[in-house]
């Protein structure tokens, strides 16, 4: 598994019992939202340096030196891997963080061969792509994030998939359906929607879950089963009242 430890917002990549932890970055670095390339060879992250902006970044999994995706781009948000391994998709600009309009190139693939950058049309006010394990389409939120559409690459079109408060989006190991969840309503809770007919349903309720609020809001994902994965905060917070006399 690869991970981002709290708070230092290091990479590591560790056996899934958390043996052989490898370091991956260090803190001059804060790292974010990592994904495994299809191989398993190597991760792509999110990075941010002092002040820089957020920017996508590909690292060995057996530890090296990180490579700027995108070296000419204001910013890279959430970048994801292509099936084959051979593209990454993500938002060339400011994304997904509360009271920031887009504006920008938005959603993009980058072609690792030959470094060749294609803008996806319509996708200027979207962000979060995420590449089916069938190279069929691309799920991306809207830019309101209250709304999950579907981009087809065999007509070139967006259709809406789900219209609700949309959370970290994943597909489903077989392409069959799009799981996410609503954390920022009243009764937060899992959903899927399937992708033959759109059809939606709430897979577990999350009222009650203490979970961790990192600088991109609350993580979820699906583990290799499909079963839910989330980060629980488990730590203790005090408030204190201090007398303080001035010198």
């Amino acid at each position: 598994m690869v991970y981002v430890s709290v708070p230092e917002e290091v990479l590591w990549r560790s056996n899934i019992d958390g043996t052989q932890r490898l370091q991956l970055t260090d803190a001059s670095l804060h790292a974010g939202l990592p994904r495994w390339s299809p191989d398993g060879k190597q991760i792509v992250f999110m990075g941010q340096a002092p002040n820089t902006n957020w920017r996508a970044y590909t690292i060995s999994s057996d530890g090296g030196t990180p490579h700027d995706l995108v070296p000419s781009a204001q910013a890279g948000f959430d970048p994801g891997w292509s099936p084959d391994g051979k593209s990454v998709v993500l938002t060339l600009n400011e994304a997904g963080t509360p009271g920031i309009s887009l504006s920008g190139p938005g959603i993009a693939i980058v072609d690792l061969q030959t470094g060749n950058i294609s803008l996806l049309p319509g996708a200027a006010q979207l962000f979060s792509p995420r590449w089916s394990p069938d190279g069929k389409y691309i799920a991306a939120i809207t830019a309101d994030s209250q709304k999950v559409v579907l981009f087809d690459f065999a007509t070139r079109q967006w259709t809406d998939l789900a219209t609700m408060q949309i959370g970290y989006h994943t597909w489903s190991h077989d392409g069959r359906y799009l799981y996410f969840d609503s954390t920022l309503t009243g009764h937060p809770a899992f959903f899927r929607v399937r992708i033959s007919d759109r059809k939606l349903e709430q897979v577990a309720s999350l009222e009650g879950v203490r979970r961790f609020w990192g600088q991109f809001g609350s993580w979820a994902g699906l583990a290799p089963d499909d079963s839910l994965l989330l980060v629980r905060d488990t730590s203790s917070q005090e408030i204190y009242a201090l007398d303080w006399q001035a010198p």
